[in-house]
C-alpha cells in the first residue's frame, strides 16, 4: 500500500513496484487506517508518507502500534525530510526503513525486496521455533502423565485423577493471577506448577497396595503409612543425580512434599503454617481435595459439586487459604460442569496459544489465501442481506474510533460508509437530538461484558425526514481479564409507522375525540400521579360548565355546539400553563387542575375571565367550583367532591360566577338538601348560614 497525498508521488511508485507487486493507494492517513482495519492480512508493506492532511504518518503509525498491527506489516516511511525529529519517532515507532524523494528507482526497489524477504524470513523461523515449542512441550507433558499415570494405575484410579487435578490446578492459577500480583504468577510459571502438579502423589509408588485399595476406613497405622507418600516423593526428587537446579524439579519437591500441609498448620509432614506453605502446593492441595471429593473411590462413592463445595468452605476437609477459596468460588461454575479429557485438551490448547501469542507478540499468523477468500464471501452475503432487510448496520471500534455503516444505510443517512471519529462529527450529531445521543451514550458506558445489549428508540433524521428507529447495540468486548470495552455493532430499525399508530391509538383511549383535551380517566391517572410525586406542593381543582348550553344547542343546532365546546377547549388551554392539565369530563362539563404557590383566587379570577365573552354572537356564561388541597387534602376523589359541591352551589344561586369549596359551604348543601326533604328545622339552619356567609 503506497500512502501518500501526492498523486504524482504515488503514481511514480506504482510504476516502479507494478510489475513484481499489486499496489493499493491512500491519499491520507485516514483512508490508511480505515483500508488497514478491514484488509490488512491482505498486505505485505506499507509506503507512508509523513506530512498528509487528515491524519499524517505519525498518527498512522501510532494507530498500528497501538493496535500491534507493525508487529506483522512492516512499514518504510517517505520522506522528503532529514532532521533527527523525523527520523527518531518513526524509529521508535516501529518503522522498518526509510526512503528519500526524489525517488530513486534502484533504492527503491531493493528496500522494499529487502524488507519483505526480511519479515517473511521472521516469519517462517517463529512458524518453526513456535512448532519446536509445541513439540518439546508435548513431549515432557506426555512423559509426566504417563508417569502419574503409572501411580494412579496401582492406586486403582486410572489416571483420572492426575489429569483432573491438572486442569483444576491451572484454573486455580489463572483465578489467582487476577486477584493478587504477589505470587509472580505468569504463564511460564501457571504452566510450570500445572505441568508439576502431575507428580504430586508421586510417593504412593512405595505405599503397600493393600493400604492404597482399601475399602474401608484406614488405621491409625495404616493412616501413618499412607501419610509418608509425601515425604517419600519428596525424597526421590530430592536423590535425582541430575537437574537439581531446574525449576521444575524445585516446583515438584514442593508439591510432593507440602501438599498435604494445612493453613491453620495442622497438617504434615513438617507443620507448616499460612504462607509458609509454597503457593504451588496450596493450590495443588485445594485441587487435589476437590477431586477427590467429587470422585469414587475404593473407600467410598462419588460427592456432587455443591455438597464438595460446601464441605471445602465449611473447613471439614482441611485449612485452606482465604483467597484461594475466592478462587475456588469464582471457578465454581466451570468445575459444576465436569472436569474431564476435553478440559485437559483445553488446557493444552491454551499452553499452545500462550506460546503462540509469545512468539508472535500476541498476533495472529497471515490468514492463508482460502481463509481470505471465505472471509470475502461472508462480507459479501452481510452487505448483500444487509440492503435486503432495510435496516440501518453499523460497527463501532474505539481504536482507531471509527464506525462502518452498511451502503445503504450510510446513503440514507448522508454519510460515507466509514466515518473517523463519529462522536465529534457534526454531521452525525445533528441526525438526532443531543438528549438521544446522550441517553445511549450512558447506555454503552454502563454495559458490561455479561450485560452488552441496548436497546434504545430515538428520531432520526433519516432519508431528509425525521423518522422514528429502534436501535438494538451489542457492545464487544476483549477477552482479557478484566475484559477491556473494544466498541459496538448494531442495526437501528425503522418503526416509525408502527410508532405513530401506537401514538395515535394512545392519543384515542386518552384523550377526548372532539376537543383533543386530555379525558377524564386518563386525567385522574396524571392527576394522582402528580399529587403522589409532590404531595407537599398546594393544589387546585376547578370544574366548570357551560350554563345555557342546551339553549345553545336547541337554537343554533348540534354543530354550532360542537365548535362552542372547541372554542372553549382551545381558551382553557391558553389560559393555563404547560405543566398543568385541562380535561374534558363529559357534555359541556370541564375540569382544569392546577399547582400553586401565591394567593389563589387572582389565578382563578384570570382563568374564569379567559372563558367567557362572546362566541359567533352567542354569550358565554361559564359556572365553576374550586377545591383547594389544604382544605380538602389531596386525595383526588376528595377535591373532585368538592369542586363538584361547589359548583352545584353556584348553579343553585344563579349561575355566572365562580365560588371556593368551604366547610360553610358543606353546611349549607347539606341544609339545601334536607329542606327539599321537608325538613323545616334545616330551612331555619340555612338562613342562619346564608346570612353569615
Amino acid at each position: 500500500m503506497v500512502v501518500d497525498d501526492s498523486e504524482m508521488n504515488r503514481s511514480i511508485l506504482a510504476d516502479m513496484l507494478g510489475d513484481e507487486y499489486d499496489i493499493a493507494e491512500a491519499e491520507n492517513g485516514k483512508e490508511a487506517v480505515t483500508i488497514l482495519q478491514m484488509h490488512r492480512e491482505e498486505y505485505s508493506l506499507v509506503l507512508l508518507d509523513i506530512v498528509m492532511p487528515e491524519m499524517d504518518g505519525f498518527g498512522v503509525l501510532e494507530i498500528m502500534k497501538e493496535n500491534g498491527w507493525i508487529q506483522d506489516l512492516p512499514v518504510i516511511m517517505i520522506s522528503a525530510e532529514s532532521g533527527s525529529a523525523h527520523v527518531e519517532r518513526p524509529y521508535e515507532l516501529g518503522v522498518t526503513d526509510f526512503i528519500s524523494r526524489p525517488f530513486d528507482a534502484l533504492i527503491v526497489h531493493r528496500r522494499v525486496v529487502n524488507t519483505i524477504f526480511l519479515y517473511t524470513k521472521q516469519k517462517n523461523l517463529e512458524n518453526l521455533v513456535a512448532e519446536q515449542i509445541y513439540e518439546k512441550e508435548k513431549q515432557s507433558s506426555l512423559m509426566i502423565e504417563i508417569l502419574g499415570h503409572i501411580v494412579e494405575f496401582r492406586n486403582g484410579e486410572s489416571g483420572q485423577h492426575v489429569r483432573s487435578v491438572r486442569v483444576i490446578t491451572e484454573l486455580l492459577l489463572e483465578q489467582l493471577a487476577q486477584k493478587a500480583d504477589c505470587y509472580n504468577l505468569d504463564w511460564n510459571r501457571i504452566s510450570m506448577i500445572t505441568t508439576a502438579s502431575a507428580l504430586h502423589d508421586i510417593g504412593k509408588i512405595a505405599i503397600p497396595e493393600e493400604i492404597l485399595n482399601k475399602p474401608g476406613r484406614l488405621t491409625k497405622e495404616e493412616f501413618d503409612t499412607m501419610k509418608t507418600h509425601s515425604q517419600i516423593g519428596a525424597n526421590m526428587l530430592e536423590e535425582l543425580p541430575f537437574y537439581q537446579d531446574e525449576e521444575m524439579v524445585k516446583v515438584a519437591y514442593e508439591i510432593c512434599r507440602w501438599h498435604h500441609e494445612r493453613y491453620d498448620g495442622k497438617g504434615y509432614p513438617d507443620g507448616l503454617k499460612g504462607d509458609d506453605i509454597p503457593i504451588s502446593a496450596q493450590v495443588v492441595s485445594v485441587a487435589d481435595v476437590y477431586d477427590a471429593l467429587t470422585s469414587e473411590r475404593a473407600y467410598k462413592g462419588k460427592i456432587p459439586h455443591e455438597k464438595a463445595m460446601e464441605m471445602i468452605l465449611n473447613g471439614e476437609c482441611g485449612s485452606f487459604s482465604p483467597l484461594l477459596l475466592e478462587c475456588l468460588t469464582d471457578i465454581s461454575p466451570t468445575l459444576k460442569k465436569g472436569v474431564n479429557a476435553g478440559n485437559l485438551i483445553q488446557s493444552n490448547h491454551r499452553e499452545r496459544e500462550h506460546a503462540a501469542r509469545e512468539m508472535l507478540h500476541y498476533r495472529e499468523l497471515t490468514a492463508s489465501e482460502r481463509t481470505l477468500h471465505l472471509l470475502e464471501h461472508e462480507r459479501m452475503k452481510y452487505v448483500f442481506f444487509a440492503a435486503l432487510t432495510k435496516d440501518i448496520q453499523f460497527e463501532y471500534t474505539t481504536t482507531p474510533p471509527m464506525v462502518t455503516l452498511t451502503g445503504w444505510g450510510a446513503e440514507k443517512l448522508g454519510l460515507e460508509e466509514i466515518v473517523m471519529d463519529p462522536l465529534n462529527d457534526p454531521r452525525v450529531k445533528a441526525l438526532a437530538k443531543e438528549e438521544d445521543w446522550q441517553k445511549i451514550l450512558r447506555a454503552i458506558r454502563s454495559a458490561t461484558p455479561k450485560n452488552p445489549m441496548i436497546t434504545q428508540d430515538l428520531r432520526l433524521n433519516f432519508d431528509n425526514e425525521q423518522r422514528w428507529f429502534q436501535v438494538i447495540i451489542k457492545t464487544t468486548w476483549t477477552q482479557d481479564e478484566p475484559p477491556l470495552y473494544t466498541g459496538f455493532i448494531g442495526k437501528a430499525m425503522d418503526i416509525h409507522d408502527s410508532r405513530v399508530k401506537l401514538n395515535n391509538l394512545e392519543q384515542m383511549a386518552t384523550h377526548d375525540s372532539l376537543t383533543g383535551l386530555v379525558n377524564h380517566a386518563s386525567a385522574k391517572k396524571q392527576i394522582t400521579e402528580r399529587i403522589a410525586l409532590r404531595p407537599d406542593s398546594k393544589y387546585a381543582l376547578a370544574i366548570f360548565d357551560l350554563d345555557f348550553f342546551k339553549q345553545a344547542n336547541d337554537n343554533y343546532g348540534h354543530l354550532f355546539g360542537d365548535r362552542l365546546l372547541i372554542y372553549i377547549a382551545e381558551k382553557a388551554l391558553q389560559s393555563i400553563r404547560s405543566s398543568d392539565i385541562a380535561v374534558r369530563v363529559g357534555g359541556d362539563e370541564f375540569l382544569i387542575f392546577f399547582e400553586y404557590q401565591q394567593e389563589l383566587e387572582p389565578v382563578v379570577k384570570r382563568i374564569y375571565g379567559s372563558l367567557t365573552g362572546q362566541f359567533e354572537n352567542f354569550q358565554i356564561s361559564i359556572s365553576m367550583g374550586i377545591a383547594e388541597s389544604e382544605v380538602v387534602g389531596t386525595d383526588y376523589e376528595e377535591m373532585f367532591h368538592a369542586a363538584d359541591q361547589a359548583l352545584y352551589s353556584v348553579k343553585r344561586s344563579g349561575k355566572g360566577r365562580y365560588r371556593f369549596y368551604n366547610a360553610s359551604l358543606s353546611e349549607m348543601l347539606s341544609a339545601i338538601s334536607n329542606i327539599e326533604g321537608g325538613d323545616r328545622e334545616a330551612a331555619i339552619r340555612y338562613n342562619k348560614l346564608k346570612e353569615g356567609h
